[in-house]
């Protein structure tokens, strides 16, 4: 290294500046000093060699078709920043402190006026528990349960039947038709799990007849629906089927969250309980994590109250179905895209899953893939298909991700 007064003269600064820069260096490891050899670059360690499979997660797709997120670009930033700034304002100084585990009341009497008119939901304020997020409600809820045998549907997300094994839960199959869930294979379970507004990853609805079905169902054998609401606000072809929760308040768990809406990293969400199930989660809730954070379901609640939520809905709502339009005409004729005109996300056929994934990949494309999603993957004669988030890209990647996802199934036809 440079002498401290020949570096000083070069820089413009005290010596004294230097030498202090130095001495930290050294104290820090980066540099080694002896008297008589001057000041040296010390001989740092070669990093660890990286861990196998490393270098493929730290690749990063070109195009991200996954399934999952919304487009975290359009975050309403302004718009949260303003309740924010209106909800600190307002709330004591009491609000900083320990909460209740049920979450504040300013958002659960906010929730119980928006579930109400947006989604036919029955929600006092008293039955509602706010959680960090759908997952962390689907583990309180499988603790509660102790163990029992819960249904889920089949096809479904690998990951919240993971989240249910963890908790203790014993996870068997609920097939899925193109009528959703099919209850009368659901024997004796404790509870079931489906997203009866918009089945993932299949894309269907609950038909009517299976809605009341299930509910009958839940009454005969005294068990639980937990009705996974996850993106129910987004339907394009009609107005959004109720939840079915308003069909029988005293069976059905409703769970929703902001995570669709407005961003998963707000990791907000929400229960909607049976009146004898309140109690129980709320201890579990304050043994896992006390309470979620309070600042985020103050400023939600000052969202959801000034209407600014329902406004940024609205223009999601509009947003997602032009992308849809134009993911279904890029695709043309020839290619299926299964599932009612809604959420974040549909199913395309295809016939050779592994190769269209193959030739994806190097054209830097990511898509998920309807085969991981079985109870039981690799069983012959199951259809196969892509399960194509379009949410999840930049307005400004969107054209070219779709266009990416055009060639790659064109060269399977």
């Amino acid at each position: 290294m440079p002498a401290t007064r020949r570096l000083a003269e070069e820089l413009g600064v005290s010596r004294g500046t230097v030498k202090a820069a130095y001495d930290q260096l050294v104290a820090e490891g980066y540099l080694t000093a002896r008297q008589g050899a001057g000041t040296r670059v010390a001989q740092l360690p070669a990093p660890d060699a990286e861990p196998p499979g490393a270098s493929a997660r730290a690749r990063v797709p070109r195009f991200d078709l996954r399934p999952g997120s919304p487009d975290v670009g359009a975050f309403p930033a302004a718009a949260w920043l303003r309740a924010l700034r209106r909800a600190v304002d307002a709330v004591p100084s009491a609000a900083y402190d320990y909460g209740d585990p049920r979450g504040r009341m300013e958002l659960r009497t906010a929730l119980s006026g928006y579930l109400g008119r947006a989604r036919g939901v029955v929600a006092p304020p008293e039955r509602i528990v706010v959680t960090s997020g759908y997952v962390q409600g689907l583990a309180l809820l499988t603790r509660v349960l102790g163990g029992a045998e819960i249904a889920m549907e089949d096809p479904g997300l690998p990951f919240h039947r993971e989240v249910v094994r963890r908790g203790g839960g014993r996870v068997v199959p609920a097939p899925v038709d193109e009528r959703g869930v099919r209850v009368e294979e659901l024997g004796d379970s404790a509870a079931v799990v489906v997203t009866p507004a918009h089945q993932y990853p299949t894309g269907v609805t609950l038909h009517p007849s299976r809605r009341r079905a299930l509910t009958d169902w839940a009454r005969a054998r005294g068990a639980l629906v937990v009705e996974d609401d996850y993106d129910g606000e987004f339907r394009y072809d009609r107005q959004p089927v109720g939840a079915l929760q308003g069909m029988a308040p005293g069976q059905v768990v409703y769970m929703g969250t902001a995570s669709k809406t407005l961003g998963p990293a707000l990791r907000l969400g929400w229960m909607v309980l049976p009146p004898d199930l309140v109690d129980a989660v709320a201890d579990a809730k304050l043994h896992s994590d006390h309470h979620t954070e309070s600042l985020g379901q103050l400023a939600l609640a000052e969202l959801i109250g000034g209407h600014a939520y329902d406004r940024h809905v609205r223009a999601s709502r509009l947003r997602y179905r032009g992308r849809r339009d134009r993911l279904v005409e890029r695709l043309g004729a020839r290619r299926r895209v299964r599932g009612i005109a809604a959420g974040l996300h549909a199913l395309v056929d295809v016939e050779d899953e592994a190769g269209v994934l193959e030739r994806a990949a190097a054209a830097g494309l990511a898509v998920g893939r309807l085969g991981e999603h079985w109870h039981v993957p690799g069983t012959e004669g199951r259809p196969q298909g892509l399960v194509v988030g379009y949410g999840t890209p930049r307005e400004g990647m969107y054209a070219e991700a779709l266009e990416a996802l055009g060639e790659v199934l064109d060269a399977e036809v």
